[in-house]
């Protein structure tokens, strides 16, 4: 009989940038000029936003913003460690990475070769700045676990989800950020990552992965987009059912898994409820109130629309964390939560020990 367990991250790409780098996704984004014209004058700032920028422009911000993400993803990797897992299942948005035009399901399990090289910071003739000075042709070796990810599609497809699976990625050399990031940050000290990896792919973009190409560029674009929008991001209900069946198939299997969803939760430049600039702390407070509880069905119950209208587009990714929880009645711990106002995105680490 399998074991799992669950675990919830983020994925926040600036933390990959130099600290004095960390802030230039924010100044882009009160760049654009579809968001909320207040913002772009410090002076209709509200307090907490002029309180995180400081006097120093953010610098001590940045600094204790770093050391409280590496403690959190530290602790996370002890988890991991401590439980030795046969592999992780690693649940991810595909931003315009793998899921692009020639095809977008709505999910996408990935086994890999168990040996597979990731690159970072290639980045074309100039290599990628990074926040921990390493070149542009520095390796992470990760490692698959394609008979997982065999016994996991074979068991979601027996039990009538129409999962599909895949081998290699279909537009990348290495794999989405989502995923990419995470190893990253859980290797954040350079150990290496020995733990074999089964990636778990999720269009949480839905009816946004063209218009805003996977991050901003709806808020750039001036022209109407023509015809229907595209089809949506598959619901939280289906999420959750889904992470349920999930949940069974590990069961029935051999194997210790560790389940993890990576994902902040709302996005500033995905929701109009702060101007796209301000995370929509009201609707996070209320689905971090929920999962405190347990209580799924506030979570299985949520809209597309409401989802979408919170930024919350990627904790699509941790709904079909919440689906595999609520099957075996786990409760969580919060073991850190973390609002901002100039770095995005809200941040929760929580934990669902393992029976």
């Amino acid at each position: 009989m399998g074991e799992i367990l669950g675990l919830g991250a983020t994925h926040y790409p600036s933390l990959c940038a130099p600290p004095e780098r960390m802030l230039g996704f924010f100044h882009h984004i009160l760049s654009a000029p579809n968001i909320d014209p207040k913002y772009k004058d410090r002076a209709n700032w509200p307090s907490e936003m002029l309180a995180e920028m400081g006097n120093d422009e953010g610098r001590g911000s940045i600094e204790r913003y770093r050391e409280r993400m590496w403690a959190n993803f530290r602790k996370q990797r002890k988890m991991i460690d401590d439980f030795a897992p046969d592999f992780i299942v690693l649940i991810g948005d595909d931003q315009y990475e793998n899921f692009r035009e020639d095809i977008i399901p709505p999910f996408c399990i990935y086994g890999l070769d168990d040996d597979f090289d990731l690159q970072p910071w290639k980045n074309g003739a100039e290599p990628r700045a990074n926040g921990w000075g390493e070149p542009g042709d520095w390796t992470m070796r990760i490692h698959g676990h394609r008979d997982g990810a065999k016994q996991l599609a074979t068991g979601l497809l027996r039990a009538g989800v129409a999962m599909p699976y895949a081998y290699k990625p279909l537009h990348l050399a290495g794999l989405g950020h989502a995923f990419t990031n995470t190893l990253l940050f859980l290797d954040c000290d350079r150990r290496g990552f020995p733990h074999p990896v089964v990636p778990f792919h999720v269009n949480c973009y839905g009816s946004m992965v063209m218009r805003s190409a996977g991050a901003t560029a709806h808020l750039f674009k001036t022209d109407p987009e023509p015809g229907l929008p595209d089809p949506p991001a598959p619901t939280p209900a289906l999420c959750m059912s889904v992470g349920a069946a999930l949940a069974r198939a590990i069961q029935a299997s051999p194997y210790r898994v560790v389940l993890m969803a990576s994902s902040s939760w709302s996005h500033c430049f995905l929701s109009p409820v702060g101007g796209w600039v301000i995370p929509d702390h009201a609707a996070d407070r209320e689905m971090l109130a929920a999962l405190r509880r347990a209580d799924w069905d506030a979570w299985r119950n949520r809209s597309l629309e409401q989802i979408e209208r919170a930024g919350h587009h990627e904790l699509l990714n941790w709904m079909v964390l919440a689906g595999a929880m609520a099957e075996f009645d786990r409760k969580p711990v919060i073991d850190d939560w973390v609002e901002t106002y100039i770095f995005q995105s809200d941040k929760c680490f929580a934990s669902f020990a393992a029976s």
